[in-house]
């Protein structure tokens, strides 16, 4: 198992690399890398049900879809991921203790009183630090986890909370718990960058390393190629969302909005508005202008705002209608 050094902190980046590895080398892989502040939400997920859309938007932090499934996590600099890369025998790949186990043991050599809990976590007394998943290709298995270890929490609370607007979907929810940072429960308090070292030092001797690597330069080019066709692309990272109803309403000037809208493969497919006090013809003028729109937030601004005119003659701003839709 090679050991293989990230240095780099882009989440596009970081989670394309983990698709290449697994698809495009033989090698059997070992890594631990941090990224910019970032959320990232499971393969099977509804990402706009999963995340604070607004104050993620105002503090410019992405949202990267990864392959695995599970739940929905915030990742920033105070975050340790960890990866594994490794060939198996199939049917016989899933396997979260192959992999967790030897992080425990690593994290006890550090005095970190860790333990396993349930199908995939790790905590510290009833203080979730650690979710993982798992995705199998051909006869290769990716897992991949987190490790808090001085993350900001008020931020990660902040990211992942939805604040507005329900969706009824069939998508894997995220199961909210009370977590922690490791760095609380260590008497010595050192960088999360020695941390990182002093961790990897001890998984290298229990996953049998047999050498270090970094990234070759036709590496790079190809994960940035992925970069630019998948990762950084609003299809995947929202529009694969499974289909959904979002519902959603407001007090408005003292008159009720009320709003579903159904959405497939990302597009509305549907929208249907109530607003109190309006005849049937804002119904249908909405339905007409957000019919076939996919549900994103640059392309639904852009509609609301060519259609300004209209909005005003029933008394409707657009930023009002914006923060209705997500």
């Amino acid at each position: 198992m090679i050991i293989l050094r990230r240095p780099q902190t882009d989440p596009y980046f970081n989670m394309a690399t983990e698709e290449y590895l697994l698809k495009s080398k033989e090698d059997d892989y070992c890594m631990l890398w941090q990224n910019n502040p970032s959320v990232i939400v499971g393969k099977h997920q509804n990402t706009l049900a999963e995340i604070n859309f607004y104050y993620l938007k105002k503090n410019n932090i992405p949202v990267v879809r990864r392959i695995s499934g599970g739940g929905t996590v915030y990742h920033d600099k105070g975050n340790i991921n960890f990866t594994f890369i490794r060939k198996g025998e199939k049917g016989k790949l899933v396997d979260f203790r192959m992999f967790i186990d030897p992080m425990i043991e690593s994290l006890k050599d550090l005095g970190v009183d860790a333990r396993f809990e349930g199908k995939n976590n790790i905590r510290i007394g009833n203080l979730k630090i650690s979710g993982n998943s798992e995705h199998v290709y051909k006869n290769k298995v990716l897992h991949h986890g987190t490790l808090l270890y001085s993350s900001d929490l008020n931020r990660l609370g902040n990211s992942i909370k939805r604040n507005s607007g329900s969706f009824k979907d069939k998508a894997v929810q995220s199961i909210r718990t009370e977590v922690a940072n490791i760095s609380s429960f260590l008497d010595e308090k050192i960088p999360v960058e020695e941390f990182k070292e002093k961790l990897l030092e001890r998984i290298a001797l229990r996953m049998e390393t047999t050498q270090d690597a970094i990234l070759s330069k036709s590496d790079i080019e190809a994960i940035e190629e992925l970069v630019k066709t998948k990762y950084k692309t609003w299809q995947w990272n929202f529009g694969y969302s499974p289909e959904y109803i979002f519902t959603n309403s407001s007090l408005y000037q003292n008159n009720r909005i009320d709003i579903t809208m159904n959405v497939k493969n990302g597009k509305i497919v549907q929208a249907f508005f109530e607003f109190s006090g309006k005849d049937v013809k804002f119904d249908h003028f909405i339905q007409e202008i957000l019919s076939g729109r996919y549900h994103a937030y640059p392309e639904i601004e852009k509609i609301l705002e060519k259609y300004r005119d209209e909005l005003n003659n029933w008394h409707l701003k657009p930023d009002i209608m914006l923060q209705l839709l997500f």
